[in-house]
């Protein structure tokens, strides 16, 4: 649509430059201004006796294009501008990424073992108690 309407004011300049300079050849009804300064006479000959009928007739019709071209522009512009409104009246909507990072573990308490702890023999390296074997228990029989 936008095209279009660039088109259209292209064509409505060329078509009121060339309005303003037919208009300007015209010659006025008392032979005088701006007509014979445009070159109105050197008109003449080009077209003959009927000179002022071909420009009156080109104004008319460049008139009648100038308007036409005119309203076409201004319904264009209403339609893009109710168009326009309607897309662009929500809000737009963000999304939040995710997080790139993950988060840290939480701290738990060191898991107490209550199996046996293995022992090395021969190596006084290691820290700590050694376990104990417990003794063997007699057990009486009656």
């Amino acid at each position: 649509m936008s095209l279009l309407i660039g088109v259209l004011n292209v064509i409505l300049i060329f078509t009121s430059l060339f309005l303003v300079v037919v208009v300007l050849m015209q010659r006025a009804s008392s032979d005088g201004g701006m007509g014979s300064a445009m070159g109105g006479g050197s008109m003449e000959s080009t077209f003959g006796a009927e000179t002022n009928s071909v420009l009156s007739g080109a104004t008319i019709k460049a008139a009648i294009v100038f308007f036409v071209i005119s309203f076409v522009l201004y319904l264009a512009h209403i339609y893009q501008a109710n168009h326009h409104d309607a897309d662009d009246s929500k809000l737009p909507t963000i999304s939040v990424p995710a997080a790139a990072t993950p988060a840290p573990a939480p701290l738990t308490a060191p898991s107490v073992s209550t199996g046996p702890v293995p022992v090395t023999t021969g190596s006084s390296a290691s820290p700590g108690p050694q376990p104990q074997t417990p003794a063997p228990v007699e057990q009486k029989t009656p």
